[in-house]
């Protein structure tokens, strides 16, 4: 019984990996392909070629652009949009123990204290700094 159960598997294993095997995959993206380049020339053909001054001028939200846009900015928006997303990140870290607790233990536990002592040692550290001051 096993023996014909073990050689069904090795003919499916072979089935797997025939060539034949990738024939839907082929099909679907020469498909895909098509419609793609079909909607774009459908769309360049049927489209209006309208290209006026003011089509052609950038658009940043409706507001006349004026001057140029390599002023200084302050480093304190980078520096906090930073530190947002550093310790944003960290706290996603918390959810795996938290669905696990109870299989972790108190190894998981106490491994999870010293993640938040080194997460409030660089939130310390942030203070310290002054990085989240905003007055100059």
């Amino acid at each position: 019984m096993f023996h014909l159960l073990q050689t069904d598997l090795s003919n499916i294993v072979k089935d797997v990996n025939s060539s034949g095997s990738y024939l839907p995959v082929g099909i679907q993206l020469l498909l895909v392909v098509g419609l793609i380049t079909f909607l774009l020339g459908v769309t360049h053909w049927l489209g209006p070629k309208r290209k006026t001054n003011d089509k052609l001028e950038n658009f940043s939200s409706g507001i006349q652009s004026h001057g140029d846009a390599r002023h200084p900015m302050a480093i304190k928006y980078f520096l906090v949009a930073i530190l947002f997303v550093l310790f944003d990140v960290e706290v996603i870290f918390f959810y795996p123990y938290a669905v696990n607790f109870k299989a972790l233990g108190w190894s998981g536990f106490w491994a999870v204290m010293m993640f938040v002592g080194f997460f409030l040692c660089g939130f310390i550290y942030i203070i310290k700094k002054d990085a989240l001051k905003w007055e100059d």
